[in-house]
Order: structure tokens, then C-alpha cells, then sequence
């Protein structure tokens, strides 16, 4: 939550001075809020399937010029998110069926005992593609 970071940097600047010190975001639904809150950066597991969306929202976070922008990305980024964990098969097994269906590389499932792709997943996968293009194409 973004009063956690708020509180890791009152509590950095206490001990180490201002700019000592680095604070990340991690839920990547937060990440917007979270670098509004003062997060110097971010650690996201979604991160990877749609690095572009991700960038922009920390560059206009970052320069504070189009807050608006930001915030219907990060809802965009949210709604992937949100049809990623629709399936069956753990996220990340998602998240590498997502990449091998835009041409990344095939790097195999997820290992036990997470759950790889189950029935209907790389349907499920197929529409985060597409949502992920369509959201690309507004950057």
C-alpha cells in the first residue's frame, strides 16, 4: 500500500538523509500510486509481458505531465492483469505463454508446485495479447 512507502521514506530520510536511500513499488496494480507516493522505482511479476505500458506510466509519473494518461494505463495494465489471473494455471505460467505468443522466447511452464496452463488458458492468453496491443498502440 502506498502509505507503506510513505513510511519506508520518512524512515529512510530519519536514518540515512534525503536521496540515501531507494524505495520499490511492488504491486504492480499500485505502481502509478505507489511512484506518486514517492517510490523511487518498481519490482512488478507482470512487468514483463507489457514493459512498454509500464515504462510510460513511470515516465509520466516521473514528470508529473500527464497524471490522466498515467492513470488509464495503469487501469489498462490493471484489466490485464485481471484476464492473466482469469485461468486456471498460475500467473507466471500466463505471463510465459503471453511472451511466447508474441514471439519471446519459448521458455518453458512454471515449475511445481506452482500450476502450469490448464484447459483454456492459451485462449485466456491470447486475449491478454490482444489487450496488450491494444493498449500499446495508445502509447
Amino acid at each position: 500500500p502506498t502509505q507503506d512507502i510513505q513510511m519506508f521514506k520518512d524512515a529512510g530520510i530519519a536514518a540515512r538523509g534525503e536521496g540515501n536511500f531507494v524505495v520499490f513499488n511492488g504491486p504492480d496494480e499500485q505502481l502509478l500510486g505507489g511512484l506518486v507516493s514517492g517510490a523511487t522505482g518498481a519490482i512488478g511479476g507482470t512487468y514483463g509481458a507489457m514493459p512498454e505500458v509500464y515504462l510510460k506510466i513511470f515516465e509520466l509519473a516521473k514528470s508529473g505531465k500527464d497524471l490522466d494518461k498515467a492513470r488509464e494505463l495503469q487501469q489498462d495494465a490493471c484489466q490485464i492483469i485481471y484476464k492473466m489471473c482469469s485461468g486456471k494455471g498460475n500467473m507466471y505460467a500466463m505471463i510465459k505463454e503471453i511472451l511466447r505468443q508474441t514471439g519471446g522466447p519459448d521458455i518453458g511452464g512454471v515449475r511445481e508446485p506452482l500450476l502450469g496452463l490448464q484447459e483454456g488458458d492459451k485462449e485466456i492468453a491470447k486475449e491478454c495479447v490482444a489487450m496488450i496491443s491494444a493498449v500499446k498502440a495508445k502509447l
